[in-house]
């Protein structure tokens, strides 16, 4: 039997993803408390987030939600990284207030300075495995609005999706 790429192309993006997914897992995280929901999407999923960045950007200011739904479409997997919003007990005051008790009474649904940094190191962590992989990634906030939007990670506050591709161009980067 012979098989192109063509022909693996799908499971092999569905495996680069589910190790992305590992490695975003084990990214180092502030007092070693992990605050991350992640997830991976095919297929028709995948159609349904972009349906939705079509709907939302009909919102002003939001025109390139229809072409980062596009770009998504192209992809054999996206993966979603996201965190919940917690107080660390740190009273780092990086999120603008003296206490992480100031901040839980004043203003609870400010993310903390330590939850988002977690979901930046693992999507580092993840995208690196999509390099190493040789797989086309981007980082994509447009798409982590549209998943918040349909609450694919419950419980969390804060998503970045990386939707991944293995083609002759990046439909992430090589766009009009």
């Amino acid at each position: 039997m012979i098989e192109t790429q063509n022909d693996t192309r799908n499971e092999t993006l569905r495996q680069t993803a589910a190790l992305m997914m590992n490695a975003a897992r084990t990214a180092p995280k502030a007092r070693g408390i992990d605050h991350l929901e992640i997830a991976m999407l095919t297929g028709v999923d995948i159609a349904r987030l972009s349906d939705k960045l079509e709907e939302m950007s009909q919102a002003p200011g939001r025109g390139f939600f229809a072409r980062d739904g596009e770009n998504i479409r192209q992809a054999g997997a996206v993966v979603l990284i996201g965190t919940r919003y917690a107080v660390m007990d740190l009273n780092c005051g990086w999120c603008g207030f003296p206490t992480c008790a100031d901040k839980a009474r004043q203003a609870p649904l400010a993310p903390c300075a330590f939850n988002t940094n977690d979901l930046g190191i693992a999507v580092g962590s993840a995208v690196s495995v999509a390099a190493d992989r040789r797989a086309d990634c981007r980082v994509m906030y447009s798409a982590g609005v549209a998943a918040l939007a349909m609450d694919l990670l419950p419980g969390c506050r804060a998503i970045l999706a990386i939707p991944v591709s293995a083609t002759g161009k990046s439909p992430f980067f090589d766009r009009k």
